[in-house]
């Protein structure tokens, strides 16, 4: 679904084979983002885990955030793999695994983003209000990510169910490839889930952050400084200020990936050099995306910083 290799729901026919430069280029820069991501996401992980002060209700979104990239980069290795190959040799059930994982990773990243938005929204506006929040717990937090968990697994569910292994009655080698296999008519379900993952995993999302951050601002613009100028604190500015940075770079890396898909929906693009060339270009940064996370957190957020520090001063 997200590789230009596939361009129709049951097509065999990769077309970096008529430009050999992507056979070469793509894997290399889908294993840095692996390593990268790996490595940085894993790190994240560790140091929300054993870092006592690092448990805070951000934080915990921020853990699963950093699970959800960690989950995708551990598979991108198979994808690698099946591209080299040029078939898909790993089964059945490995399949629709892998392309769950693969629609994981678009929906959890942005709902979590969401839920971390609305959060900050809440705060800011209870801390204008000199508020407090005592739902605001790290027990409701988890309640909070096992049910965005379960949402994304329901939404994802279809995909899981379609994925499987497909042969082309018209290659003459019978090479597998683990594709999304719609009934018949193909078009009309190709096009469904097209508009089904881009309404629920961009539309619906993104305008409810949208509307979220305006009123924020709308709100912090309204402040009177001589009353209300030091409610919201150092500390709260700085964690709004990531959160908001991190949704920037998601919504800089994934916007290409689905505004494809308007472009799929609405007309025909040729084969061209250029059109696949951006077609990997858009795979590629909706997948980088996974790993950058972790690059932001080292440099907007201090706490974690002086924590990922303490850790490896104990471990050295």
């Amino acid at each position: 679904m997200t590789s230009p290799d596939y361009n129709q729901t049951n097509c065999t026919s990769p077309t970096w084979m008529l430009y050999p430069d992507f056979y070469i280029w793509i894997p290399v820069i889908y294993s840095i983002i692996c390593a990268v991501g790996l490595s940085g996401n894993t790190a994240v992980i560790y140091v929300i885990l054993k870092a006592p002060k690092m448990k805070t209700v951000t934080n915990l979104f921020i853990l699963n955030l950093a699970i959800a990239d960690d989950l995708f980069t551990l598979v991108l290795p198979i994808n690698i793999a099946e591209h080299l190959l040029n078939y898909w040799p790993f089964g059945e059930i490995l399949c629709k695994v892998i392309l769950s994982i693969d629609h994981y990773n678009i929906f959890s990243s942005i709902f979590f983003l969401t839920v971390m938005s609305v959060d900050r929204y809440l705060v800011v506006v209870s801390t204008l209000r000199s508020k407090r929040m005592p739902h605001r717990s790290y027990r409701s937090a988890r309640t909070i990510s096992l049910s965005v968990w379960a949402l994304v697994i329901l939404i994802v569910m279809p995909f899981t169910v379609f994925a499987g292994v497909y042969v082309s009655p018209d290659d003459a080698e019978s090479r597998k490839s683990c594709v999304l296999s719609f009934p018949s008519p193909e078009s009309f379900w190709f096009k469904a889930s097209r508009i089904y993952t881009l309404v629920l995993g961009f539309v619906i999302p993104v305008s409810t952050i949208c509307i979220l951050y305006s009123v924020m601002v709308y709100k912090l613009r309204r402040m009177r400084l001589n009353s209300n100028g030091k409610a919201l604190d150092k500390a709260k500015k700085r964690v709004t200020m990531m959160v908001f940075v991190v949704l920037a770079v998601c919504l800089f890396c994934w916007t290409p990936f689905h505004l494809s898909t308007v472009v799929a929906l609405t007309s025909d693009l040729p084969t061209t050099p250029l059109v696949i060339g951006i077609s990997y270009f858009i795979t590629g940064l909706s997948y980088a995306n996974s790993c950058l996370n972790p690059f932001l957190y080292a440099f907007l957020d201090d706490s974690f910083r002086k924590a990922f520090k303490k850790l490896l001063e104990r471990s050295t």
